[in-house]
């Protein structure tokens, strides 16, 4: 049995190899910095920290399937680890399981926004999962441009046939079975022009949009004015600017912001439609 003392005297020793392996990484000595990590395991293997950083330095080097089991293990000792989610989403989409990697993104997302909505990490976070969102657009919208093409030029050929057949009426009826085939064409291509409406971009709406950035809301909150910005915008607004609403000058606290889920709700729809509004400029 392991005493108290020796016990205490492992995570200290682990602790000072997790500030080595620190100084290592800012030096860009990744080798260095992994054994140190490494070695902080062996003493202290229940400290997710460790597995955190050591993954890091796996992503530095793109060791993609080492960031994962470190993330894996990073996640079983505490499932509330962003940088576990994150790194292992970042993993998941190396090895192009995109489902897997964006929900892994989107639990990052949301604990980082539980946990700090100012923090770097948020934004960083969101624009990897909008940038694998616009993947899986991409994927899917060409997958659908194709079968909507085979499908029209089926149809058209249908179509066509049914003309021909029609052509060896009598006479008095080929002007009449001329223009009811050119008006099927018309109504045929115009349904499947509106078919592939969704997946033609487009300007994002203004009130899905904050006022101040002009960007589709990510995390929206309102103001007691009933004015919706984007979260991380109006906190650093009311920190370095000034405690009022940007548009209507009334004295605002950070406080006073209250999520706004039915905008957040609209966006989502949107976003779930029109997956090209994920591109980020």
């Amino acid at each position: 049995m392991v005493s108290g003392s020796a016990l205490s005297a492992a995570a200290k020793q682990a602790e000072q190899l997790r500030k080595d392996g620190n100084i290592y990484f800012k030096k860009d000595r990744f080798g260095a910095a992994i054994d140190a990590y490494t070695e902080a395991i062996t003493l202290c293997p229940n400290v997710p920290v460790y597995w955190t950083n050591r993954a890091l330095c796996h992503r530095r080097r793109n060791d993609w399937l080492k960031v994962e089991e470190d993330c894996r293990r990073a996640i079983q000792l505490d499932y509330s680890s962003v940088k576990a989610h994150y790194m292992l989403g970042l993993a998941l989409l190396q090895k192009q399981k995109l489902d897997e990697g964006v929900k892994e993104l989107q639990k990052a997302l949301d604990l980082g926004r539980g946990a700090n909505p100012k923090g770097y990490m948020v934004d960083e976070i969101w624009q990897e999962l909008a940038k694998a969102k616009y993947m899986l657009w991409e994927h899917a919208s060409s997958k659908r441009s194709w079968e909507l093409q085979s499908l029209k030029e089926a149809c058209e050929a249908a179509l066509r046939e049914k003309h021909f057949l029609d052509d060896s009426q009598p006479e008095g009826f080929l002007d009449e079975a001329g223009i009811s085939h050119m008006k099927q064409l018309e109504v045929l291509r115009q349904v499947f022009r509106k078919a592939g409406e969704a997946d033609i971009p487009g300007e994002v709406p203004d009130y899905l949009c904050c006022k101040i950035t002009l960007d589709i809301f990510r995390d929206p909150v309102i103001t007691p004015s009933g004015v919706t910005y984007e979260r991380a915008v109006i906190l650093d607004h009311l920190q370095k600017v000034g405690k009022f609403d940007p548009i209507t000058r009334e004295p605002l606290d950070q406080s006073q912001l209250v999520p706004n889920l039915a905008m957040k709700e609209a966006v989502q729809a949107y976003l779930d439609k029109h997956g090209w509004a994920y591109k980020l400029d």
